[in-house]
């Protein structure tokens, strides 16, 4: 027995080992997730010699236990056997783990090895890991062969340089595997792979492995080498590039696959950068122009996502020549997800153009895209337009974007013609998501379109809102509001603003008065103490007495927010203790016990606020 475990100890231990034979899943899977905790009580010692050999010869037929144990052996789990020294310890039951049939298995037991492979020294790797890998690698079943490509990155750099040629070898056997899932786990590993390669093994070695998988008679394998090809192409000189992969390069952009395609399209930018300004400008531009105008909606799109990446590395006179007629045609295209993809993508183009060129070629685009059937194409626009004359909003409007004004671009008219439809549009759209959406934007257009004309086209549409039939909606409503009272002021809040929201107060549909309670809370702290004195706390009261419960304790929230917001200041304070504190003392006695409990947390805010500013 371990030194300092007495029995009492011991016994909870052999009862975890019982259950990991029992019959009850679940009670097995509450024994693996506690192996630590046996470990630990084990011992080191005990811990290697008695629990690792367990655990290796009781493999599990359920998948669920099986990855609970690779994932806790990944854990750290040398600590409990006696430190790094043993971590090779380990390589057993997850050598076991590495060949079953269940790919989320083999999968994590392949990444708790590679981690422990990060801990074990240069003789472990050589004496343990590397017979463990060949093992693997030379297995009878494809199982353990796919599990072992990912078990040759993590130690290559680790090991010498003869068992680095072998590890070479090893790996190119598996590109050539006779089974595809085989190859395929070469190919999404050899990227990896390679990166630990010197130049002159990439060429010798890396390179004819690649060219093997990227001419594979499975998809799924060549699919995989775009990531591939992308790796060897930063590890070669532009020239080198041009010599050995230029081939390559067309053959995958080119696939009779359209997944290849679509995997080649959703890297472009990344292989355009990988492989030079030079080749970008004499092969690629036409090979992306082809993936643009190919026949599969899904690689269009993926391409179209590219378009403002792969246009900073080109000159303007190219962008107009090359780019702009497919970014044309793609406005127009039958699928309303490529035309999505577009809207969200093409204001990226503006900087690089400048505003003559925007003016031309890119606002006639915009504006047919804002008169899209298809809501998310709209919306995708108006999202975007800040790129198409860069600069930033105040950071008090806390959005994640800034839409910038196109009044330098566009002027008044056309911006009221095309853009604002495609907003009321968006507004009324029967998707709530969609909705909401939309008013995030709406503090953005404020800012730039002015009190008046805001007054004009947008204030109705942003108080009616505040009705719909969505909470989140009404919620999003009640923050643009605060968001917009930053932007024009508390005076213009004081009259386009208070006075629509109080009214709600008084609607039969008590919807209506709790979103009115809702808007003052939210409100409140970006007005002044004037304009809650003369046109909320009347109104607001009146409310405290509602029949509805949960507009009374809701208007308990806002007196406390209001009485925490005002009550630093001796007016402040004055109007606490005469308006709002009475208020709540008599809620405090409400028949609901909702009402109860948030009206005496709001009094004891605020009369601890009023005391802590007394003092």
């Amino acid at each position: 027995m371990e030194p300092g475990y007495t029995m009492e100890d011991i016994a909870p231990i052999a009862v975890l080992m019982d259950e990991l034979r029992s019959e009850d899943v679940q009670l097995r899977l509450n024994a693996i997730h506690s192996i630590p905790t046996i470990a630990l009580a084990l011992g080191p010692d005990r811990a290697r010699d008695e629990l690792v050999p367990f655990l290796q010869d009781s493999v599990d037929d359920e998948d669920e236990v099986l990855l609970a144990l690779a994932k806790e052996l990944g854990r750290n789990f040398e600590e409990y056997i006696g430190g790094k020294q043993f971590a090779h310890v380990l390589l057993g039951p997850l050598e076991n783990l590495s060949a079953v049939e269940e790919t989320l298995v083999r999968d994590k037991a392949a990444e708790s090895i590679a981690k422990i492979a990060e801990v074990l020294s240069t003789p472990q790797i050589e004496e343990f890991y590397i017979p463990l890998l060949k093992r693997l690698s030379q297995g009878e079943w494809f199982t353990s062969r796919t599990s072992s490509a990912a078990l040759y990155p993590p130690v290559y750099n680790k090991v010498s340089w003869s068992i680095q040629e072998d590890l070479r070898k090893g790996f190119a056997a598996l590109g050539a595997d006779d089974t595809p899932m085989v190859r395929r786990a070469a190919a999404k590993w050899l990227g990896p792979f390679v990166k630990n390669l010197s130049k002159q093994h990439v060429l010798s070695d890396g390179l004819p492995i690649y060219r093997r998988l990227q001419s594979d008679d499975q998809d799924s394998v060549r699919l995989l080498t775009v990531e591939d090809l992308i790796v060897i192409a930063k590890q070669l000189s532009p020239p080198e590039v041009k010599e050995q992969l230029l081939k390559q390069i067309r053959h995958s952009i080119a696939d009779k696959s359209w997944r290849v395609r679509y995997m080649a399209a959703t890297h472009f930018n990344e292989l355009a950068e990988a492989v030079g300004t030079e080749l970008v400008r004499e092969e690629l531009i036409g090979q992306y122009v082809q993936l643009l105008k190919d026949n599969e909606a899904e690689v269009r799109t993926a391409a179209a996502g590219q378009i403002p990446g792969f246009s900073k590395l080109l000159e303007k006179e190219v962008i107009l020549a090359r780019i702009v007629p497919c970014v044309r045609d793609l406005s127009h295209d039958a699928s309303q997800h490529v035309r999505a993809a577009l809207a969200n993508h093409i204001s990226g183009l503006a900087p690089l153009l400048g505003r003559d060129a925007t003016i031309e070629h890119l606002l006639p685009l915009f504006l047919h895209l804002l008169k899209d059937e298809f809501p998310e194409v709209r919306l995708n626009v108006i999202s975007k337009l800040e790129t198409v004359n860069g600069g930033k909003l105040p950071s008090r409007l806390h959005t994640n974007g800034s839409l910038k004004s196109l009044l330098s671009v566009i002027d008044i008219e056309l911006l009221s013609d095309s853009l604002l439809p495609a907003i009321i549009e968006l507004a009324e759209d029967k998707s709530w998501r969609v909705r909401q959406a939309i008013i995030e934007y709406i503090p953005l257009l404020a800012t730039q379109l002015g009190k008046p004309f805001f007054d004009e086209q947008l204030g109705n549409l942003c108080m009616s809102w505040l009705g719909d039939t969505v909470f989140s909606i009404r919620e999003s409503a009640t923050i643009n509001l605060k968001k917009l009272t930053e932007v024009f002021g508390v005076d213009w809040a004081k009259v386009q603003i208070v006075p629509k929201v109080m009214g709600m107060g008084q609607h039969p549909n008590y919807l209506y008065r709790m979103t009115t309670v809702q808007a003052i809370t939210t409100i409140a702290p970006s007005l002044n103490l004037a304009i809650v004195q003369a046109e909320i706390i009347g109104p607001l009261l009146q409310l405290a007495e509602d029949p509805i419960p949960n507009i009374r304790f809701n208007v308990a929230k806002s007196l406390e927010i209001l009485a925490t917001t005002y009550g630093n200041t001796a007016e402040g304070r004055e109007f606490v203790r005469k308006s709002i504190v009475p208020v709540l003392e008599q809620q405090k006695t409400d028949s609901d016990a909702d009402v109860r409990y948030f009206a005496a947390r709001a009094f004891q805010k605020a009369s601890a606020d009023m005391l802590a500013q007394v003092d």
